[in-house]
């Protein structure tokens, strides 16, 4: 459809949503989807101008969209409909047939007539076209279908049921809603949802504001809710507001909240929970200052939702936190002290569970392990324990580690989850394990393995100190993967309820950071190779537990997580080209390097055609291909061949065997002319059996030589 000028008025639109207290963690993302599905459909039906610009507003207990310019009537429209043939559409004498009069009501063209309708051919038969001009959609229907599609598609993390005022119906919504407005500038639109009728008036803060307050237009939305109502609308606003706030507040104390991913969260979250946000400063006894920071940070962030307060240049946390509350008075005094005494209780708690924690050994945690289920076909936590101490003992000697050490530092990973702290406290598991570690005087390489188990990924090279930590990473994420694909709990889809996915990335950075501390030599394709290992692995477990396919399937599985980690880097098709080796994990990024250097050179090409060409020839061999025979070699060309393969195969073997790959494909791609010629004046597929076999021997060798960095025939287009 197109569309025809309109004389239709534009003005801002407004809707609102009152409602009880959202869910915070899910309140931005309800906010800009509701003013999302507002303003597609209203899009759809050419609703907003031009210029039309949406901001959306999220509170604790609204959301909102402010749209600039919303028409009345959308303009008219021009329409063509491709109905059906002329034959079955019309009868004899030229009178619409039922199945056409259906045809138009369900498009709603009851008003067009057998006169208006359009015939065309389609080179084999006469269609019927419905060809006019539409009406335009007007505002008031338009907005209702664009609420309900906007309510019925919000991100609702769980709704809930709940009884109208009539005492009879009920709807389905996040949160009981109270209130609905809709305004076209100064109008009201009288839309309906959730069992409301929309209006103009809306209620302001809960205990700030006590009357109701009469919008008087969209654009006044925003000054008169905070001015009347003591709310800012806006999350933006709000969120900045508060961070302002915090960063003044720390400042002034010469402190800071700290930086990162939980920061930004809490920050999301109290934004999520505040209408009219200020910041208070509230401080705990210094005595609590003797319990690990982790604990207090915590169940400060956690439980309370106050930002704890660090000495800038040591990172070193104070006894001072920032309270973000929901109140503005002139005497904070009551709600700083009330704070401060809900406060006090969680961390008498924390200092009481690590000090009575510190009364058992770490090590003497570890026979309770036999309690706990760890899967109930893998058996208790302490046989994972007994699983991973003989892998980490095994890495450790692969790589000439302490065999004792590595051996400890597995055999304590676990303890921890008996303890008071981590029973309270979940997120807390490695990290209270390596500060009871540290308290039974453990080596500082196996406090610092404890800790670090449950990292995403190792990052920074290997070194003398980490070594243990990584030893104990790479077991655990063995034990994991292979254990839990091999009990039928491979990842689908998107369900990863075990993360899979994330082991295997983990996997793979410390092969590669084991690789940047020197441990793994890129020239050295044995040391820790996956296949190996795996089997390693398999064998912890007990007979007949895990699938038969359990190793290929794995490895198969670790391979497609590197492939699409390098895709996000590489050519694709030269990932493809070194993963279709299964080459030493530590050699991947040098190999896939070399072969994008590789792909750019000009004899690249022909090489990678002349590769997969050979491929195929050598599938169609009648048997065993042996060594070639150099007497039976008749062609000028192939006999070329034949001495540039002897002449560059001592070199390229060499640089292989020291690791310089793209030293060895460069070689390598000195064939590319004696290859060429041999294809342009030699039939490999000659009649004579034994000359077709020398050649395909003589391909064969070929094939081998060139492809030991990467399947080159991968890179052909």
């Amino acid at each position: 459809m197109t569309s025809t000028p309109s004389t239709a008025s534009t003005r801002p639109l407004l809707i609102e949503l009152l409602t009880e207290e959202l869910p915070p963690k899910a309140l931005q993302k309800l906010g800009q989807a509701f003013a999302e599905g507002l303003r597609k459909t209203l899009d759809q039906h050419h609703l907003l101008a031009s210029d039309c610009t949406s901001t959306d507003f999220a509170t604790p207990r609204r959301l909102a969209v402010r749209l600039s310019a919303v028409l009345d009537q959308a303009p008219e429209q021009r329409y063509t409909e491709k109905l059906m043939p002329a034959k079955i559409g019309l009868t004899e004498t030229g009178d619409m047939t039922p199945a056409l009069a259906k045809k138009l009501a369900s498009k709603g063209l009851q008003h067009v007539t057998a006169a208006d309708l359009i015939h065309e051919s389609d080179g084999k038969q006469d269609y019927l076209y419905a060809k006019g001009v539409a009406s335009g959609a007007l505002l008031a229907d338009a907005l209702q279908e664009a609420l309900d599609f906007a309510i019925a598609h919000l991100p609702i993390p769980k709704v809930m049921r709940y009884q109208l005022a009539d005492g009879v119906s009920s709807v389905k919504f996040v949160r009981p809603a109270h209130q609905l407005v809709a305004l076209w500038g100064e109008q009201i639109i009288p839309v309906q949802a959730l069992g409301l009728t929309a209006g103009r008036q809306t209620l302001g803060h809960r205990f700030m504001s006590q009357q109701p307050i009469d919008l008087r237009s969209p654009d006044s939305y925003e000054q008169q809710l905070l001015e009347q109502g003591k709310v800012i609308a806006s999350f933006a606003a709000r969120r900045t507001l508060i961070n302002d706030q915090l960063q003044a507040q720390s400042q002034a104390l010469h402190a800071t909240i700290g930086a990162g991913p939980d920061v930004d969260a809490l920050l999301d979250e109290v934004t999520a929970l505040v209408e009219h946000p200020t910041v208070y400063v509230g401080a705990f006894e210094e005595q609590f200052l003797s319990v690990p920071p982790e604990c207090l940070i915590l169940t400060m962030r956690l439980n309370q939702k106050y930002f704890p307060l660090f000495e800038p240049d040591s990172g070193k946390l104070t006894h001072r936190f920032l309270i973000v509350s929901n109140m503005q008075v002139d005497d904070p005094s009551h709600i700083i002290e009330g704070n401060q005494r809900v406060v006090r209780p969680r961390l008498a708690d924390a200092q009481f569970f690590f000090e009575t924690d510190l009364k058992t050994p770490l090590a003497d945690r570890v026979v309770a392990l036999a309690s706990s289920v760890y899967h109930n076909k893998l058996g208790s936590q302490l046989d994972r324990v007994e699983r991973v101490r003989k892998l980490a003992r095994h890495l450790a000697e692969q790589l000439g580690a302490d065999v004792a050490h590595a051996g400890r530092a597995a055999l304590l990973a676990k303890a921890d989850l008996g303890s008071n702290m981590v029973g309270e406290f979940p997120e807390l598991q490695g990290i209270m394990g390596a500060y009871y570690a540290a308290a039974d005087g453990e080596p500082g390489d196996v406090v610092l393995a404890v800790k670090n188990q449950y990292r995403i990924r190792l990052d920074t090279a290997v070194d003398a100190g980490t070594l243990t930590s990584a030893i104990l990473f790479m077991a655990e994420r063995l034990e994991t993967l292979v254990g839990i694909w091999g009990i039928g709990l491979a990842p689908t889809g998107e369900r990863d309820p075990y993360a899979l996915r994330r082991a295997a990335l983990g996997l793979i950075s410390a092969f590669e950071q084991l690789k940047a501390g020197g441990y793994l030599q890129t020239h050295d394709d044995t040391t820790l190779r996956l296949d190996d290992l795996l089997k390693h692995a398999a064998g912890t477990f007990a007979l007949g537990v895990l699938a038969p396919s359990t190793i290929d399937e794995v490895q198969a599985f670790i391979y497609e997580r590197y492939r699409n980690l390098l895709a996000n880097e590489f050519d694709r098709n030269v990932v493809e080209a070194v993963l279709a080796l299964a080459p030493a994990l530590h050699q991947v990024q040098s190999r896939v390097a070399a072969c994008a250097d590789f792909a750019q050179r000009p004899e690249a090409d022909s090489l990678a055609a002349a590769n997969k060409r050979i491929a195929n020839l050598l599938k169609k061999a009648d048997a065993a291909l042996g060594q070639v025979e150099h007497g039976k070699l008749v062609e000028p060309a192939e006999r070329a061949l034949a001495d540039v393969i002897v002449k560059l195969e001592p070199q390229a073997q060499a640089q292989l065997a020291q690791g310089d790959f793209s030293a060895s494909l460069a070689t390598m791609a000195q064939a590319r002319d004696a290859v060429d010629a041999f294809f342009n004046d030699v039939m490999v597929m000659s009649d004579d059996p034994d000359i077709r076999a020398n050649r395909l021997a003589l391909l064969n060798d070929l094939h081998r030589i060139m492809n030991q960095v990467a399947d080159i025939s991968r890179l052909a287009r």
